[in-house]
């Protein structure tokens, strides 16, 4: 059964840092892409960032450019999201996904019905 388990969200002032976990269970996702998407209160889940995947690729929102980073550990099963200099805006609900196509351009990346697989969220939220 697979599964997808996100740690590390929780409660930061504007302009800290915090490093999200997506732990994949159930099957190898070395091949995978991988990826992070957020719904904030009210409004419709959105694309975060994503990595192919050798890691050799990734692919961010404009709106975390420069602040958000994406790693992964293919030997771990494990994708991170590490956030610096976070904004009041960039609280939501964090969900991890992967897809088994780890070959594609960084727009598939950045779609939603790309990935397969789903976690169930971890909350971020930003004081201001």
């Amino acid at each position: 059964q697979v599964q997808l388990v996100e740690s590390g969200g929780g409660l930061v002032q504007a302009g800290g840092s915090l490093r999200l976990s997506c732990a994949a269970s159930g099957r190898t996702f070395s091949s995978y892409t991988r990826g992070w998407f957020r719904q904030a209160p009210g409004k419709e889940r959105e694309f975060v960032a994503a990595i192919s995947w050798s890691g050799g690729s990734t692919y961010y929102a404009d709106s975390v450019k420069g602040r958000f980073t994406i790693s992964r550990d293919n030997a771990k099963n494990t994708v991170y999201l590490q956030m610096n200099s976070l904004k009041p805006e960039d609280t939501a609900v964090y969900y991890c996904a992967a897809s088994p196509q780890g070959r594609v351009g960084v727009t598939t990346m950045g779609s939603q019905t790309h990935y397969n697989y789903w976690g169930q969220g971890t909350q971020v939220t930003v004081s201001s």
